[in-house]
């Protein structure tokens, strides 16, 4: 017999992934925010906090994909695919801003020599 997810366990676990995507990503606003203003120093702050809210949100991602993976059957919700789009697109908004941070400072150094 296959274990089957409850709706509610599917929909705790895609807020979960929602909560602390969210977080990140107003972490990853914050941290544009201060490369904007060349505090530096802080803007890598903000993206390690948003890589540890990031990393939150991966762990319900992954816990759903181990009971997937042992058996356990998931009936797919739209909530869990807006959690997906929302993990996903946080962390390509992430990626971006370490990037973005590193344009930031170049251009910085460049006009105060």
């Amino acid at each position: 017999m296959t274990d089957i997810m409850s709706s509610e366990d599917i929909q705790i676990t895609a807020f979960n992934i929602i909560l602390h995507s969210g977080n990140a990503k107003t972490k990853i606003h914050l941290a544009f925010k201060s490369m904007r203003e060349a505090n530096f120093e802080q803007a890598t702050q903000l993206l390690e906090e948003a890589n540890q809210e990031i990393l939150e949100a991966h762990k319900s991602q992954t816990q759903l994909l181990q009971s997937y993976a042992s058996g356990t059957k998931i009936e797919m919700e739209i909530i869990m695919v807006h959690a997906q789009d929302h993990l996903m697109t946080t962390m390509t908004l992430r990626e971006i801003a370490i990037e973005m941070s590193h344009l930031y400072q170049q251009t910085y150094k460049l006009s105060n020599k």
